[in-house]
């Protein structure tokens, strides 16, 4: 059985003063944690998702995942900053501290959040709500 540990997210936001969209998912999985960087676990959908959805190849480095994301105006970070957890079970998560996310909001141009699943959209209406005050759209996890 794998163990609870208490982690601080390890990967910082990827954004830029031209992101539009923000999606934002729970908290790296220990494949996204080990890479260092986001959706890291090759049965997650979400790259191939977003590929699809912009009619790009499926990018394989992180170095290609940031221009898809930079391309197409997204920024990509999670809700929780740290927390205890065991392994990349969401709902093992206890001890969450989120994210602050007001510096992307207010350093770009970010017309809607996004979350990725059930887990990132409880966790953001508990915690990022109340501070930022903007609503995000739930999304199928990948």
């Amino acid at each position: 059985m794998t163990e609870r540990v208490s982690i601080v997210h390890p990967i910082p936001p990827e954004w830029s003063a031209d992101s539009r969209l923000l999606i934002l998912g729970s908290f790296p999985s220990v494949r996204s944690r080990e890479i260092g960087f986001f959706y890291g676990h090759p049965q997650n959908r979400f790259w191939r998702l977003l590929a699809t959805l912009f009619d790009e190849p499926i990018p394989e480095t992180v170095d290609e995942k940031r221009a898809l994301l930079r391309a197409h105006g997204i920024a990509l970070w999670d809700v929780i900053g740290s927390c205890s957890i065991v392994g990349s079970s969401d709902a093992s998560i206890t001890d969450a501290i989120p994210n602050d996310i007001s510096p992307l909001l207010a350093g770009s141009r970010i017309e809607r959040i996004f979350v990725n699943g059930g887990k990132a959209a409880a966790l953001y209406d508990r915690y990022v709500l109340p501070t930022v005050g903007r609503a995000a759209i739930r999304l199928p996890s990948t």
